[in-house]
This record gives C-alpha cells, sequence and structure tokens, in this order.
C-alpha cells in the first residue's frame, strides 16, 4: 500500500498513526517524546531514532519494520501473518539465555521431526502454518540442546533458524531473516557440520544479492566452498556444492558477467547429473531441475528475455517438487513474458504461480512488480489482472 508524501520513516508514522485515528498530539501523549519533535519527523526534518521508532510501534501496536520499510503491512495483517513476526523476534533474541525451567521438551527425535516438519511447511508455502509454530518449537528445542547437548539437537535448531530466515523473507522482513542467519550459524558451529555453515554462506550471499553487494555475494560463496573442503566427498556435499555454484550464478548474472555465468550453470550442471533430484538434502531441491530453473532466472536477470523463454520451454516441474520454487520459475516466467510483449502468457503465469502458492506470490517483490508492468501496458486491464492488482495492493 502506497504511503502519502515521501517515502520516509516519519511519512509511514504519519500514515500509520492516521490508521490508529490519533493526531500528532494525540499520539505524543502516548509516548516519551515531544509533540515538537514528532511533528518534525513526520515531515522529514529530523531523522527518525531507532528508540523513537520503537516507542511509537509499541503505541500503535505495529512491529518496527511497519515505520522502517516493510513494505506489506496491509496485506499481512488481512492474512493474520503480521501478528505472528513478534514471537519469532522473541524466540530468536533468547537463543543465549540456556535452558527455560518451565518447558518440557519432548524427545530429540520428535524435536528432530518437528524442524523438520516446519521446513517441509515452508516448501509447502503453508507460511501461516510455519510462522505459528516456529517459536515455540525453537525455544523447546533450544532448551533440549542447552540441558543435552548434541549434533544432532544443535543441527534441528540451526534449521528452525533457517525456517526463521525463510519466513521472513518470503514476507518482507528483510532485517529479521539476518538475526536468523546469524543464529543459523551460532547452532551450525556446535553441531559441528560444515554442511549447514556451507549452507548458511550461501543464504548470506543471497542477503547481500538482494542488496546489490555482489562482491561480497561472490565472496561468501567462495567462503561456503571452503567450508566443504572439511566434509567427506559425499552425495549430500556434491549437491551443497551444486547449489552454491547456482547461487553464484544468479549473482555473476545481476552483475552481467555472462562467462561467469555459463561456467557455474555448467558447473552445478555435472553436480546434477551426479546426484540427481536431491531434494532430501538440506531441503534445498538441487537437481537437474534446479539447474534449469536457474538458468531461467539467470538470463531474466541479464534481461535476455527471449533466451529465458528458451530455458523455460525446456522446464518440467516434477510433482513432488516444493512448490515455493516452483511458483518462483513461474514468476521469473512471467516477467520474461511480459518484457517479451507476451502479457497474457505472463497473466496466466502469475495465475499458475498464486495457484501453486498464493501467500508466498503476494508478498514477493517480483510477482507484485509484473503485476504493476502488466496494468501499465494494458488499456484495459482484464478482470483477472484486475482482481490481482488489487490482492497484492497495487
Amino acid at each position: 500500500m502506497p504511503f502519502p508524501g515521501d517515502d520516509h520513516t516519519g511519512a509511514r508514522i504519519a500514515h500509520h498513526r492516521k490508521r490508529a485515528g490519533l493526531t500528532q498530539r494525540g499520539l505524543a501523549q502516548k509516548i516519551p517524546y515531544s509533540y515538537s519533535l514528532l511533528t518534525q519527523v513526520e515531515s522529514g526534518h529530523k531523522p527518525a531514532s531507532p528508540d523513537l521508532v520503537a516507542t511509537v510501534a509499541q503505541a500503535l501496536c505495529i512491529d518496527v519494520t511497519a515505520l522502517t520499510g516493510q513494505p506489506y503491512v496491509t496485506e499481512l495483517q488481512q492474512d493474520r501473518l503480521a501478528e505472528l513476526i513478534r514471537p519469532i523476534r522473541e524466540a530468536l533474541d533468547l537463543y543465549d539465555l540456556g535452558a527455560d525451567p518451565q518447558i518440557s521438551p519432548r524427545p530429540a527425535p520428535q524435536l528432530v521431526a518437528a524442524a523438520q516438519r516446519l521446513c517441509q511447511q515452508v516448501r509447502a508455502t503453508k507460511l501461516h502454518d510455519a510462522a505459528r509454530d516456529l517459536p515455540g518449537t525453537m525455544a523447546e528445542i533450544t532448551t533440549a540442546a542447552h540441558r543435552t547437548p548434541s549434533s544432532e539437537l544443535w543441527a534441528a535448531l540451526s534449521s528452525t533458524y533457517r525456517t526463521a530466515h525463510d519466513v521472513a523473507v518470503k514476507l518482507g522482513y528483510y532485517d529479521l531473516s539476518t538475526v536468523a542467519l546469524d543464529r543459523m550459524d551460532w547452532a551450525a558451529s556446535r553441531a559441528s557440520d560444515p554442511l549447514l555453515s556451507a549452507v548458511r554462506q550461501y543464504m548470506r550471499a543471497l542477503v547481500y544479492f538482494r542488496e546489490g553487494e555482489y562482491t561480497i555475494g561472490q565472496r561468501l560463496i567462495s567462503s561456503g566452498q571452503g567450508l566443504l573442503e572439511q566434509s567427506p566427498q559425499t552425495r549430500e556435499r556434491h549437491a551443497v556444492t551444486g547449489q552454491l555454484h547456482l547461487g553464484a550464478s544468479i549473482i555473476a548474472a545481476r552483475a552481467r558477467d555472462q562467462d561467469a555465468v555459463t561456467t557455474h550453470l555448467t558447473e552445478a550442471r555435472s553436480y546434477a547429473d551426479r546426484v540427481g533430484e536431491a531434494t532430501d538434502v538440506h531441503w534445498l531441491s538441487f537437481g537437474p531441475t534446479n539447474v534449469a530453473v536457474h538458468a531461467v532466472s539467470a538470463n531474466v536477470e541479464m534481461r535476455q528475455y527471449g533466451e529465458a523463454l528458451r530455458h523455460a520451454a525446456d522446464v518440467r516441474i516434477p510433482k513432488d517438487w516444493a512448490l515455493s520454487r516452483a511458483a518462483h520459475f513461474h514468476i521469473d516466467q512471467a516477467r520474461a513474458q511480459m518484457e517479451a510483449g507476451r502479457s497474457e502468457a505472463a497473466l496466466k503465469s502469475i495465475v499458475t504461480a498464486r495457484r501453486l502458492a498464493p501467500q508466498q506470490t503476494r508478498y514477493h517483490s517480483g510477482a507484485r512488480e509484473t503485476i504493476r508492468g502488466l496494468v501499465h501496458l494494458s488499456r484495459r486491464t482484464p478482470d483477472t489482472l484486475d482482481h490481482l492488482a488489487a490482492w497484492v495492493g497495487l
């Protein structure tokens, strides 16, 4: 939902204050800051300090990121997802307090299964279910790992942190995703699992990719590859190695390095030929299908839309593939189709993505921008497109 005036934190404070039915004086009376300062912050004449932002968020009963730039707060509230973010933040913040005396954790095998179930929920794009179950499971495994340390429990805890990252990214809470990755590294080091640590570096690289820091992203990929040298030559190591090459291919594509894209995709394909569809390895969906999908994504990033569509025509999504990955492919395909002037095909691809993963598609920046572009291109928008535009808050 667009904010009135300039896009800055003060303008967002004013927007949410008005939604709450408060005047500037009314809000100032609820916080330990002066009316004068509040008016200057809202007008953009003074910056909003972290303390002021946190206090205003508490007074308005919203998340801090609604004021600092979380872009989909209205839709999140409609889906009852916004209210689930704060418990995840709290669970991530209590990682180093040791065992909670009020928690009696289940046996380790059940906790490991619970962590795996959270990953499966995200892959099935059941974001509400994952976000609801995550804090309790995280707290329970944290207590168990502190009471009876084992590599199995630390690995399970690292997995829950990875799920927190996935949920945060899909809902646009990028600050929270960074915290989750830090916690993932903390737990992975205690699990003594170099594969987990390498996966974490891969995910960190994608964070910097989103921020446009391609050099740092490439360094993180290289760091992940170095960590893998500590692991024996197994199918799991090959799958993680291949996934690192896929991540590197997308970073190289955004940096417009065609040679590097080709090299990384070729390396990934060689590993995929060895391991097959390795969807059971750290929930990566690595294999020949993912290599083909990344070839589409890389060409989209390089704005080679005709080449992207040529690769897309050869993609065959397995029936048991993660819905989150399948939806992402259709979103990329839609962008290429729109840029190639195939608006009807692009609309069908977005509709398919929505059918497969409605919550993920609603909050996916690529889907939102494609819908925005289709609306702009259409002299008279079809009913389906009007509905999609309203659905994502455009």
